[in-house]
């Protein structure tokens, strides 16, 4: 019998509690029911932080049933319900969401907030909404925090974390915790704590959780510096400070009249010439500025002018007050703690952007260096001026291009678009060794020309074809995004695979030309093509199929271009001078050489245009120009090469 009275005491405690909490959200509806009947953005502010601060726990879903036009106003009674579809009009729920019945539309008052008063009731719904069982509702509210951070936000976001179950939102809500932590905790220990546990974190929220607490106001006062201020700096007129701006804090503190412009002053005092003197001051000594200020002040104590500072009212007013930056953070620890803190990460950021750069320009030298191997071998060997080397590129991207069309699979499409490349462009170059180039060896401005013409019109012949819109060349899905360290160094996946790319050809060129017949051939005939042909060996066969296999790297380097750049006939034109200076640079016919010239000219492209950002076409002129200085101390190149090329 004790123990059922017991049960029927807690039941009828918790009964009561949940009435009375009811009791609670129904009154402060009730007692605001013309704020909320007409509910702005504006003024019902206040209701909804009561309302979800009041311990009721269907608060979220009274809030939430407001924010859908589920709440309404029984014009019978007076009294607020939750509102659902029914054949009759309303079915009916109290604010604990028992059912009630039914009503007609005429007797209900549907509540219709607008969007300002939905966004209001939505940031109060956050706290709610960070232990709700959905994850992805858990995800959006510390999204919400995060983008509109206040100090609202801390108590239930600490709250929730114990409850916590998803390691990613785990972490994500822990770390959001310490950034709101070091803003808004009423500890100064705890704020400093939270600063000191990023440790060497240079993440942008973290960046912008610090900044605020560095923020500054400029202060003027008389004598001694502003008791309890924590001060940034003091400012010392015509120092750190201009004498224009330091006159301006004055003025905007109404401790000093407008200041008096030379014009004024010589309009007033000729507008009070009398009898040969202004303001008691004669004429004849008007010719300094010192008695130009003491008439314009007689002028001013006789009324006749408006007051306005004269130049030496100027330094007067300024040598009796002192300026400062005030910290808006009162806390001395804390706004020492971010200013360690900021300098600690703008050290980082500037290695971090030193790597991301150092990334840039070996993922350009990589580019470069696949564009220019081709012509490196040609150039090398032969002693081609080739300027039809760019139209191979752009022959691999179309070829690349139009295996697409027949391949939808962007990963098959590739691999099968990389060797049939190397086979067009291997052809299209023997036949164009076999029919012009060979008939020029040795006139190295005739194989110009006639290069150059052949590049005009291959470029039209492809225009022909495939018209003058650009064609996509599209990458796998593996390739899409970036690689990304942190929040300063990124670098795309199809700039990895082009460098893995790069890497490949290296290793496959050393094997050709140190493990191979053909490699041991090609070298003899750069070396010396007499002595090559006296032992057997065919220098006009060489020659043949060391253009057709350099325009076939050609087109193999035009597909994994033509996945990141634009696909038109001109696409080869982008790249021909890189082309051409990184094999001159790097030393002619030598593949080492190429390397070097690609990462010489790719590194320093990316530093010219990291100092000059905004125009870079001033920062191709300026490489182009070093690379001319460079050529005139090193006319070989990096590494020279030996034999026929170098005598050449």
């Amino acid at each position: 019998m004790r123990h059922l009275s017991r049960f029927l005491l807690i039941a009828l405690c918790w009964l009561w509690t949940g009435f009375a909490q009811a009791q609670v959200a129904q009154e402060i509806l009730q007692s605001n029911s013309a704020l909320v009947e007409k509910a702005s953005r504006q003024t019902i502010g206040p209701v909804i932080d009561a309302l979800a601060t009041s311990g009721d726990p269907a608060a979220a879903m009274i809030l939430g049933a407001w924010s859908a036009k589920g709440l309404g106003l029984r014009k019978t009674d007076g009294r607020f319900v939750l509102l659902g579809p029914s054949a009759d009009g309303y079915a009916l729920r109290d604010l604990n969401g028992n059912d009630i019945g039914t009503a007609p539309t005429a007797e209900i008052a549907e509540l219709k907030p607008n969007a300002g008063v939905r966004g209001l009731i939505a940031t109060a719904l956050v706290q709610f909404n960070l232990s709700d069982p959905d994850p992805t509702k858990r995800a959006d509210a510390l999204a919400s925090i995060a983008s509109d951070p206040t100090e609202a936000g801390l108590a239930p976001l600490r709250a929730s974390i114990a409850a916590e179950k998803d390691a990613g939102l785990l972490a994500q809500k822990q770390r959001l915790e310490r950034l709101l932590t070091l803003r808004f905790d009423p500890d100064s220990a705890a704020r400093v704590m939270a600063i000191q546990s990023f440790g060497a974190d240079i993440g942008l929220d973290l960046r912008g959780a610090l900044n605020p607490l560095l923020a500054t106001r400029r202060v003027v006062v008389v004598g001694a510096a502003p008791p309890d201020a924590n001060i940034a700096q003091e400012l010392l007129p015509g120092k750190t400070l201009t004498i224009a701006q330091a006159y301006e804090l004055l003025q905007a503190a109404n401790l000093a009249p407008a200041r008096l412009t030379l014009a004024d002053q010589r309009a007033a005092l000729i507008a009070n010439l009398e009898n040969g003197a202004v303001g008691g001051v004669a004429l004849a000594v008007l010719n300094t500025q010192a008695a130009r200020d003491r008439a314009y002040t007689a002028l001013e104590v006789a009324g006749k002018v408006p007051l306005a500072t004269t130049e030496d009212e100027v330094t007067s007013a300024l040598a009796n007050h002192r300026f400062f930056d005030v910290y808006l953070e009162a806390d001395p620890a804390v706004t020492q703690a971010a200013s360690t803190a900021l300098a600690a990460i703008s050290q980082q950021v500037g290695i971090m952007q030193a790597a991301d750069l150092a990334l840039d320009g070996l993922s350009l030298a990589s580019i470069y260096f696949l564009a220019a191997i081709g012509l490196a071998i040609t150039f090398g060997v032969m002693g081609v001026i080739n300027m039809a080397h760019g139209e191979f590129i752009t022959i691999g991207a179309y070829t690349g291009f139009v295996v697409q069309q027949w391949v939808p699979n962007y990963t098959a499409s590739i691999l099968i678009a990389l060797p049939l490349a190397f086979a067009v462009t291997f052809a299209i170059g023997v036949a164009m060794e076999r029919l012009v180039i060979r008939h020029l060896y040795k006139r190295p401005l005739e194989t110009l020309l006639a290069t150059f013409g052949i590049s005009i019109a291959l470029q039209q012949i492809l225009k022909n074809i495939f018209g003058t819109q650009a064609r996509p060349l599209t990458s796998p899905a593996w390739l899409d995004g970036a690689w990304v360290l942190n929040d300063v160094v990124s670098i795309s996946y199809i700039r990895i695979a082009i460098f893995v790319l790069a890497l490949v050809f290296l290793a496959f060129f050393l094997w050709l030309m140190k493990r191979t017949r053909l490699g041991l051939e090609v070298r003899a005939v750069t070396q010396n093509p007499t002595m090559a042909a006296s032992m057997g060996i065919n220098p006009d066969r060489i020659n043949m199929l060391t253009f057709g296999i350099g325009s076939g790297i050609a087109g193999i380097a035009g597909v994994a271009i033509g996945l990141f750049a634009k696909v038109t006939s001109e696409l080869g034109t982008d790249y021909i001078v890189q082309s051409f200076m990184t094999v001159v640079v790097g030393g002619v016919g030598n593949i080492w050489g190429a390397l070097a010239g690609a990462t010489m000219i790719g590194g320093l492209q990316k530093a010219i245009e990291w100092l000059n950002p905004s125009n870079t076409l001033a920062a191709q002129t300026y490489m182009i120009l070093f690379i001319i200085l460079f050529i005139q101390f090193r006319p070989r190149g990096i590494i020279a090469l030996k034999g026929r090329a170098a005598g050449d």
